[in-house]
């Protein structure tokens, strides 16, 4: 599997799949953006020189750390819009095509009342939960929430999952010293942070910290 990734790694091509997968993974949360985004920053570490004390030969072709952290927060933005522009004028239709789905079905049911009461901080929490991205943007725009409550909320939490899934897959391979290690041990550490943050939406009322309304 990584070497499939790390190939995907020296091609161009490799801006236009994270962007593609990252806006479409708010509808079909099974794709794996963030692991394409470790893989391409694990890559752009091994290309520094600095993976290790002996020089790896990497492709010519890398990603640039800089680009691929613009272009993954972007994306996360364009895609929680998207799915908040459905959610608003979407109605019964929109509600039909959820249902249809197991795990969005699930994530409603155990995250819908958590995102309710948690405000603007509890977006940026979401977007490392699994689905919480879904459920936040669809949900956002199914109660007519302004864009201008919602846009800053999402450009933070795009913020700051791009940031983290970046400096996983390239600090992560510069100090483990080999991009195969540095990338498998990232997307468990990203895996950790979804598990985490699933656990703090779902924390009752009471033990949940007051935050703003988003």
């Amino acid at each position: 599997m990584f070497e499939t990734l790390g190939s995907l790694t020296a091609s161009p091509w490799i801006y236009a799949l994270v962007a593609l997968s990252i806006v479409l993974d708010v509808f079909l949360p099974v794709l794996p953006s963030g692991v394409l985004v470790i893989t391409a920053a694990a890559a752009a570490a091994a290309a520094a020189g600095t993976a290790g004390p002996v020089p790896v030969p990497v492709p010519e072709q890398v990603p640039d750390i800089l680009l691929l952290l613009v272009i993954a927060t972007t994306a996360s933005v364009l895609g929680d819009m998207a799915a908040f522009r459905l959610a608003r004028h979407g109605g019964a239709r929109l509600d039909r095509a959820i249902a249809r789905s197991r795990r969005l079905t699930r994530a409603q049911e155990r995250l819908g009342t958590a995102l309710a009461r948690g405000g603007g901080a509890l977006v940026v929490i979401a977007r490392f939960a699994p689905a919480g991205r879904s459920v936040v943007s669809l949900g956002a725009g199914k109660t007519q929430r302004k864009v201008g409550e919602f846009l800053p909320w999402s450009v933070l939490a795009g913020m700051a999952w791009a940031g983290y899934s970046v400096a996983l897959g390239y600090f992560g391979t510069r100090w483990l010293g080999t991009q195969w290690l540095g990338t498998a041990v990232s997307i468990v550490a990203l895996f950790a942070a979804g598990a985490l943050a699933a656990f703090l939406v779902r924390r009752p009322p009471s033990a949940a910290a007051a935050t703003p309304a988003a």
